[in-house]
């Protein structure tokens, strides 16, 4: 493994707790417009760029608006939310303030562009991030490498110079199809599988354990 000079951040799940948030809204919406939610919806959606998980919304949930007009929906609920209360993790900040002084940092999100930058300005943190990527950015979603490699050409930072934080399934696969050092700090409520945590060079319990000596090795 190379040295590392960037550190490349999920944001759904590592910095902001938001996935059951997603979780909520999508299923609101669903059954408000007479789809056919089920238990593994959300699990399927993790990691799905927004053309993606809009036009599963369509196709599997049922809901008869356009793939665009259900994002644009989502993505308007997700801000109001947002705006009522940032759900942001604990440590997060403090996290990428310690890490700030020694790597250069990006985000690579499946979050639609707007949300992202909401996330980052609420939290006080965007000015720490030299750049950031929404996967609705790149031609595919997690678990393809797209979002991370474009994150990491941003940087002007070879992926094998980048170190990804990640805490979900496909994440964590995309990360390491980009050749990064994958840190994984799993999901709490959407706890990636051992064979997904497998491809993760470190396994911590929170941002509280990440330090530089760690994104290092």
């Amino acid at each position: 493994m190379s040295a590392v000079d960037a550190v490349v951040f999920d944001l759904d799940g590592v910095l902001v707790d938001s996935e059951h948030v997603w979780d909520d809204v999508r299923e609101q919406l669903a059954r408000e417009r007479g789809g056919r939610w089920h238990d593994g919806a959300q699990a399927d959606m993790m990691g799905m760029s927004s053309t993606e998980w809009s036009r599963y919304m369509h196709d599997v949930i049922g809901l008869t608006e356009s793939p665009q007009e259900i994002n644009d929906e989502v993505v308007r609920r997700m801000l109001a939310r947002y705006a009522e209360r940032l759900p942001l993790i604990e440590g997060a900040a403090e996290a990428v303030e310690r890490l700030a002084g020694t790597f250069r940092l990006g985000v690579a999100s499946s979050s639609n562009r707007p949300l992202i930058d909401a996330a980052l300005a609420g939290s006080g943190l965007a000015h720490f991030f030299e750049a950031t990527v929404s996967s609705e950015e790149v031609s595919r979603g997690k678990p393809a490498p797209d979002v991370f490699l474009e994150a990491a050409r941003r940087l002007n930072v070879e992926a094998t110079r980048c170190a990804a934080i990640e805490d979900s399934a496909n994440g964590i696969r995309a990360a390491h199809a980009a050749g990064m050092r994958v840190i994984a700090i799993p999901n709490r409520r959407y706890p990636p599988p051992p064979e997904a945590l497998a491809l993760a060079e470190v396994t911590l319990d929170s941002l509280a354990a990440l330090t530089a000596d760690t994104i290092a090795g």
